[in-house]
């Protein structure tokens, strides 16, 4: 029988933990809960939750450090859950490492939804293409060891953002339609979240191409999606 998916709350309200966590164990899944930043920290290392849910309010810490610190050790899928409306903030918290971020207020269903997608994009966040070298111009991606570098230089990349290289890798040289991109990347369920798609994009070009607003590699497709120029 397989044991169920355990899911870490971080959060500094007690009626906020009980909702989540009761909407969680009705739901099949095991719930373990932090009211601050480092008891989020000491449960996720001896825990080891197969997924986050992360408020950014956190009485000793600022959610964002919580994140940072969290990518220093593990690819754990995070959630943010925040009050946070501000479009700077959710672009800094996806761009930390953050998987997925949900303002409050928010339904359980829908909640529910993007666990699923997080989770499903989890198990696949280890795989990468056949290839285990890919070399484009003063780009290199070793696949083996999860590494990208520009110019002899590492660049650090989110969980997310490698994932959506590894995609475009897989497909090099040819335009991958913006709802695939959304489907191999966050799951079935996310094939309509394009500015997601757009935002790490985004973040991928300011970290690999040499001039961000003039892309030589990652490739926009007008109205269809994304192409990564061939390296043959």
């Amino acid at each position: 029988m397989t044991s169920p998916s355990k899911i870490l709350i971080v959060e500094d309200q007690a009626h906020m933990r009980r909702f989540l966590r009761t909407t969680l164990m009705h739901n099949g899944f095991e719930a373990l809960e932090a009211a601050d930043g480092a008891q989020a920290l000491a449960l996720a290392a001896e825990g080891e939750p197969h997924l986050i849910l992360l408020d950014l309010g956190l009485p000793d810490v600022d959610g964002v450090e919580v994140i940072v610190q969290l990518r220093e050790r593990s690819e754990v899928p995070i959630i943010v859950i925040s009050a946070r409306h501000d479009e700077h903030q959710k672009v800094e918290a996806l761009d930390l490492g953050a998987n997925d971020y949900v303002t409050k207020p928010f339904g359980a269903a829908e909640l529910l939804a993007r666990i699923r997608v997080a989770l499903r994009s989890g198990t696949s966040a280890n795989a990468a293409p056949a290839l285990r070298v890919f070399v484009l111009g003063d780009l290199r991606i070793d696949f083996e060891k999860r590494t990208v570098n520009l110019a002899d230089r590492e660049v650090h990349l989110t969980p997310t953002e490698y994932k959506l290289l590894a995609v475009l890798v897989q497909r090099r040289g040819h335009a991958v339609a913006h709802g695939e991109l959304l489907r191999e990347v966050w799951g079935p369920d996310a094939s309509e979240e394009l500015d997601y798609l757009r935002t790490f994009m985004r973040q991928l070009r300011y970290k690999l191409e040499p001039e961000p607003s003039q892309p030589r590699y990652l490739l926009t497709i007008p109205r269809v999606g994304y192409r990564l120029k061939s390296g043959d």
